[in-house]
């Protein structure tokens, strides 16, 4: 019988950055925000290379446009989730706060992991493998370490079971593409890719909003109803399963069967979350507005595959899906983890000029990305939209981290 995770007391003043490894947000989140520039970094010079003809950039051993979908969506955002996850799923389930031997490890492995597959972008297949490998033994440690705190609980809300579930298919997919990597079939490729957007990111997202977008409404606005729905996430879930599997079997022409009435469940909660009672702080309206670009993704998404099934061709391209991964995961991430990153460092809960900053431009972005879509030169349409998301992050990202290295501005420890 595995015991309860419990807390080690520990001299951090020994270390270089004592506060970077007193709680696993702030590890987690250094990494991830270093993420945020790398991975976008690599991206924007390889469309400045295909846009200007570089002679001699290193050619990845996999799809640009592939290991671009990977490693966003399985070793930059996912060090966000797991930083948020390892900090709040023991409170989530009234279990001991996690000790560093259990978030310390799994930071080293997916980052380390992350940095060493990014490296193997610049021509080197073994670096992609090994460090996907190495990514992979943080997603099992992850599972494990989460597993064990849920096995302890004496109640399991579902909004645990569902980070849980979509912890599992994440390092399933993360596993077929280490397979691809190694020889298997291609096929896994796309499924590795679907299962990282609809099977792990967006089911998290989703989750982590229904639990706490009305918690923290209800905490401000006057009057305010919570609304957390039970239906709503086992419904989202069928949903999604229905989408990835109509996408797989290449019947894009009917997703909207499953897209349509996601794009009403999201209009729903972004309603009933009554987002006119919460424009104050902007702190929290700001996860409002990240919410909406949800719904409006999947009513694009339903269009296009109605379109198809009536006999046209595409017209949309990659607009919903940007839409959801830049408008929805890259502005809730601004907004959420600003949130947390003040909250637990002791700062005021208010949107303060920096983040401000990044969350409009990242709006701009959203609007670049999707203009790339339509009309001549898209390629400098794409270039431009990937600097511009190093635009918007870069001043957020030295903020973030330079708080990360600070005490709590509350002296309270954490």
């Amino acid at each position: 019988m595995m015991r309860d995770p419990q807390p080690r007391a520990v001299d951090l003043s020994t270390e270089p950055f004592p506060t970077l490894f007193a709680a696993p947000h702030r590890l987690m989140f250094f990494a991830g925000a270093l993420a945020v520039l790398t991975s976008m970094s690599w991206w924007a010079l390889q469309l400045a290379a295909w846009r200007f003809g570089w002679i001699g950039w290193p050619t990845p051993p996999i799809s640009p446009v592939s290991a671009h979908a990977i490693l966003t969506q399985y070793g930059m955002l996912p060090l966000f989730i797991f930083g948020f996850l390892l900090t709040v799923f023991p409170r989530w389930l009234n279990r001991p706060a996690l000790s560093r031997a259990h978030y310390i490890p799994v930071a080293g492995a997916v980052f380390g992991g992350y940095l060493i597959a990014n490296a193997g972008l610049l021509g080197w297949p073994w670096a992609l493998s090994l460090g996907i490998e190495v990514m992979a033994a943080g997603y099992v440690a992850t599972l494990l370490i989460l597993g064990n705190v849920l096995r302890a609980a004496e109640q399991r809300p579902i909004h645990a079971w569902s980070c849980m579930v979509a912890l599992t298919v994440g390092t399933a997919g993360l596993l077929m593409f280490l397979a691809y990597l190694f020889g298997a079939s291609p096929v896994l490729m796309p499924i590795a890719i679907d299962l990282g957007t609809f099977g792990l990111l967006l089911p998290i997202y989703f989750t982590v909003c229904h639990r706490m977008i009305p918690f923290f409404s209800g905490n401000v606005a006057a009057n305010y109803v919570v609304r957390r729905p039970a239906w709503s996430i086992p419904l989202v879930w069928a949903l999604l399963l229905a989408h990835t599997f109509l996408e797989l079997r290449g019947h894009q022409a009917w997703r909207w069967l499953a897209d349509a009435p996601l794009a009403f469940v999201f209009a729903w909660h972004a309603c009933a979350w009554q987002p006119w009672k919460s424009t104050h702080p902007g702190l929290l309206a700001v996860l409002h507005l990240s919410f909406a670009w949800l719904p409006i993704a999947f009513v694009l998404y339903a269009v296009q595959s109605a379109w198809l099934m009536f006999g046209h061709t595409a017209i949309l391209g990659y607009a919903p899906l940007h839409i959801m991964t830049i408008g929805y995961f890259g502005s809730m991430l601004v907004a959420m983890v600003t949130r947390v990153t003040h909250g637990h460092s002791g700062r005021p809960l208010q949107m303060t000029a920096i983040p401000w900053l990044c969350f409009v431009l990242l709006q701009i972005v959203v609007v670049l990305r999707v203009r790339a879509e339509f009309g001549a030169h898209q390629l400098t349409w794409l270039l431009i939209a990937a600097c511009g998301w190093l635009v918007a992050f870069l001043p957020w990202v030295l903020r973030s981290l330079w708080i990360y290295l600070m005490p709590r501005a509350d002296g309270k420890p954490g």
